[in-house]
Protein backbone atom coordinates (compact mmCIF):
# COMPACT_ATOMS: atom_id res chain seq x y z
CA UNK A 1 0.00 0.00 0.00
CA UNK A 2 3.04 2.27 0.39
CA UNK A 3 3.60 2.43 -3.19
CA UNK A 4 -0.10 3.63 -3.74
CA UNK A 5 0.61 5.86 -1.13
CA UNK A 6 3.94 7.28 -3.38
CA UNK A 7 1.74 7.30 -6.33
CA UNK A 8 -0.89 9.56 -4.94
CA UNK A 9 1.28 12.36 -3.50
CA UNK A 10 3.54 12.40 -6.66
CA UNK A 11 0.14 12.85 -8.75
CA UNK A 12 -1.29 15.55 -6.46
CA UNK A 13 2.37 16.97 -6.95
CA UNK A 14 1.77 16.92 -10.94
CA UNK A 15 3.38 13.88 -11.50
CA UNK A 16 1.46 12.85 -14.98
CA UNK A 17 2.67 9.37 -15.07
CA UNK A 18 1.43 8.75 -11.26
CA UNK A 19 -1.83 10.52 -12.24
CA UNK A 20 -1.73 7.73 -15.10
CA UNK A 21 -0.81 4.50 -12.90
CA UNK A 22 -3.44 5.75 -10.80
CA UNK A 23 -6.19 5.58 -13.47
CA UNK A 24 -4.88 2.30 -14.75
CA UNK A 25 -5.26 0.72 -11.48
CA UNK A 26 -8.49 1.97 -10.11
CA UNK A 27 -10.50 2.56 -13.25
CA UNK A 28 -12.23 -0.71 -13.74
CA UNK A 29 -13.27 -0.69 -9.74
CA UNK A 30 -15.05 2.93 -10.75
CA UNK A 31 -16.36 1.26 -13.53
CA UNK A 32 -17.82 -1.56 -11.63
CA UNK A 33 -19.09 0.47 -9.00
CA UNK A 34 -21.29 2.79 -11.95
CA UNK A 35 -22.49 -0.63 -13.75
CA UNK A 36 -23.65 -2.56 -10.57
CA UNK A 37 -25.86 0.79 -10.06
CA UNK A 38 -27.83 -0.16 -13.26
CA UNK A 39 -27.16 3.58 -14.80
CA UNK A 40 -27.08 4.12 -18.63
CA UNK A 41 -24.01 4.02 -20.51
CA UNK A 42 -24.07 7.65 -20.37
CA UNK A 43 -24.65 8.09 -16.88
CA UNK A 44 -22.12 5.91 -16.02
CA UNK A 45 -19.90 7.50 -18.26
CA UNK A 46 -20.79 10.63 -16.45
CA UNK A 47 -20.45 9.05 -13.15
CA UNK A 48 -16.86 8.10 -13.68
CA UNK A 49 -15.64 11.25 -15.09
CA UNK A 50 -17.22 12.61 -12.35
CA UNK A 51 -15.41 10.61 -9.80
CA UNK A 52 -12.27 11.08 -11.40
CA UNK A 53 -12.83 14.89 -10.93
CA UNK A 54 -13.72 14.58 -7.58
CA UNK A 55 -10.16 12.86 -6.66
CA UNK A 56 -8.57 15.57 -8.68
CA UNK A 57 -9.87 18.25 -6.43
CA UNK A 58 -9.42 16.25 -3.16
CA UNK A 59 -5.86 14.65 -4.20
CA UNK A 60 -3.80 16.71 -2.27
CA UNK A 61 -6.21 16.34 0.83
CA UNK A 62 -6.93 12.80 1.15
CA UNK A 63 -6.37 11.68 4.54
CA UNK A 64 -5.07 7.89 3.94
CA UNK A 65 -3.38 7.99 0.39
CA UNK A 66 -2.76 4.24 0.72
CA UNK A 67 -7.13 3.87 0.49
CA UNK A 68 -7.12 5.64 -2.58
CA UNK A 69 -9.05 2.93 -4.02
CA UNK A 70 -11.59 2.90 -0.87
CA UNK A 71 -12.23 6.89 -1.14
CA UNK A 72 -12.79 6.21 -4.82
CA UNK A 73 -15.28 3.08 -5.13
CA UNK A 74 -17.00 5.25 -2.27
CA UNK A 75 -16.85 8.36 -3.94
CA UNK A 76 -18.28 6.72 -7.30
CA UNK A 77 -20.93 5.18 -5.24
CA UNK A 78 -22.19 8.13 -4.11
CA UNK A 79 -22.27 9.53 -7.45
CA UNK A 80 -24.24 6.97 -8.88
CA UNK A 81 -26.44 7.33 -5.68
CA UNK A 82 -26.97 11.43 -7.17
CA UNK A 83 -27.36 10.13 -10.31
CA UNK A 84 -30.18 7.92 -9.71
CA UNK A 85 -31.93 10.03 -7.93
CA UNK A 86 -31.65 13.19 -10.87
CA UNK A 87 -31.47 11.37 -14.00
CA UNK A 88 -34.46 11.24 -16.03
CA UNK A 89 -32.42 11.81 -19.41
CA UNK A 90 -33.42 10.25 -22.34
CA UNK A 91 -30.50 10.03 -25.65
CA UNK A 92 -31.64 10.01 -29.07
CA UNK A 93 -29.33 9.62 -32.21
CA UNK A 94 -29.52 9.95 -35.86
CA UNK A 95 -26.95 7.69 -36.50
CA UNK A 96 -28.49 5.35 -39.27
CA UNK A 97 -28.04 1.48 -38.64
CA UNK A 98 -25.75 -0.85 -39.65
CA UNK A 99 -25.87 -3.61 -43.04
CA UNK A 100 -25.41 -6.80 -41.46
CA UNK A 101 -26.35 -9.93 -43.22
CA UNK A 102 -28.47 -12.48 -42.69
CA UNK A 103 -26.08 -15.17 -41.33
CA UNK A 104 -24.72 -12.54 -38.89
CA UNK A 105 -28.09 -11.97 -38.30
CA UNK A 106 -28.99 -15.30 -37.42
CA UNK A 107 -25.34 -15.82 -35.31
CA UNK A 108 -26.36 -12.59 -33.13
CA UNK A 109 -30.05 -13.52 -32.30
CA UNK A 110 -28.76 -16.87 -31.16
CA UNK A 111 -26.38 -14.98 -29.01
CA UNK A 112 -28.93 -12.40 -28.11
CA UNK A 113 -31.23 -15.24 -26.91
CA UNK A 114 -28.49 -17.00 -24.68
CA UNK A 115 -27.69 -13.51 -23.06
CA UNK A 116 -31.07 -12.59 -22.87
CA UNK A 117 -31.73 -15.85 -21.04
CA UNK A 118 -28.19 -15.06 -18.83
CA UNK A 119 -29.40 -11.40 -18.18
CA UNK A 120 -32.99 -12.69 -16.95
CA UNK A 121 -31.89 -15.28 -14.58
CA UNK A 122 -29.12 -12.71 -13.36
CA UNK A 123 -31.77 -10.18 -12.89
CA UNK A 124 -33.61 -13.00 -10.72
CA UNK A 125 -30.83 -12.39 -8.48
CA UNK A 126 -31.29 -9.90 -5.24
CA UNK A 127 -29.77 -6.52 -5.82
CA UNK A 128 -26.69 -7.31 -3.22
CA UNK A 129 -26.14 -10.85 -4.99
CA UNK A 130 -26.02 -8.51 -8.54
CA UNK A 131 -23.88 -5.29 -7.38
CA UNK A 132 -21.60 -7.87 -5.67
CA UNK A 133 -21.19 -10.20 -8.62
CA UNK A 134 -20.39 -6.95 -11.33
CA UNK A 135 -17.91 -5.55 -8.65
CA UNK A 136 -16.01 -8.67 -8.82
CA UNK A 137 -15.93 -9.11 -12.62
CA UNK A 138 -14.12 -5.97 -13.07
CA UNK A 139 -10.96 -5.36 -14.49
CA UNK A 140 -8.61 -5.13 -13.05
CA UNK A 141 -10.20 -6.59 -10.37
CA UNK A 142 -10.49 -4.89 -7.14
CA UNK A 143 -9.50 -5.77 -3.57
CA UNK A 144 -11.85 -7.38 -1.08
CA UNK A 145 -10.96 -3.70 1.02
CA UNK A 146 -12.32 -2.05 -2.16
CA UNK A 147 -15.43 -4.04 -2.45
CA UNK A 148 -16.04 -3.77 0.83
CA UNK A 149 -16.17 -0.42 1.00
CA UNK A 150 -18.58 0.23 -1.92
CA UNK A 151 -21.25 -2.33 -0.94
CA UNK A 152 -20.70 -1.44 2.21
CA UNK A 153 -20.15 -5.51 3.15
CA UNK A 154 -17.56 -6.42 5.75
CA UNK A 155 -15.07 -8.41 3.97
CA UNK A 156 -14.86 -11.43 5.59
CA UNK A 157 -18.49 -12.12 4.32
CA UNK A 158 -17.44 -11.64 0.32
CA UNK A 159 -16.06 -14.78 -0.06
CA UNK A 160 -19.15 -16.78 1.05
CA UNK A 161 -21.47 -14.13 0.04
CA UNK A 162 -19.98 -14.59 -3.68
CA UNK A 163 -20.18 -18.14 -3.51
CA UNK A 164 -24.20 -18.65 -2.81
CA UNK A 165 -24.99 -15.69 -5.41
CA UNK A 166 -23.07 -17.71 -7.92
CA UNK A 167 -25.09 -20.97 -7.18
CA UNK A 168 -28.27 -19.23 -6.59
CA UNK A 169 -27.03 -17.31 -10.77
CA UNK A 170 -26.66 -21.05 -11.67
CA UNK A 171 -29.95 -22.61 -10.77
CA UNK A 172 -31.60 -19.89 -12.24
CA UNK A 173 -29.82 -19.81 -15.36
CA UNK A 174 -30.79 -23.45 -15.35
CA UNK A 175 -33.99 -22.71 -15.02
CA UNK A 176 -33.97 -20.19 -18.20
CA UNK A 177 -32.59 -23.08 -20.03
CA UNK A 178 -29.02 -22.38 -20.38
CA UNK A 179 -26.55 -24.68 -19.78
CA UNK A 180 -22.41 -24.27 -18.97
CA UNK A 181 -22.04 -24.93 -22.67
CA UNK A 182 -24.24 -22.30 -23.64
CA UNK A 183 -22.25 -19.70 -21.68
CA UNK A 184 -19.27 -19.37 -23.24
CA UNK A 185 -18.41 -15.71 -24.64
CA UNK A 186 -21.37 -13.37 -24.31
CA UNK A 187 -21.85 -10.03 -22.61
CA UNK A 188 -20.84 -10.31 -18.44
CA UNK A 189 -23.43 -9.26 -16.60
Amino acid sequence: MAEVAALVHAAADGDRAAWDALVDRYNGLVWSVARSHRLSPVDASDVVQTTWLRLVEHLGRLQDPERVGAWLATTARRECLRTLRHSARMVVSDEPPERVTEAQLDAALLVEERDRALWQAFGGLSERCQGLLRLLVADPPPSYEEVSVALDMPIGSIGPTRQRCLDRLRGLAEGEGVTAQDTSGGNQP
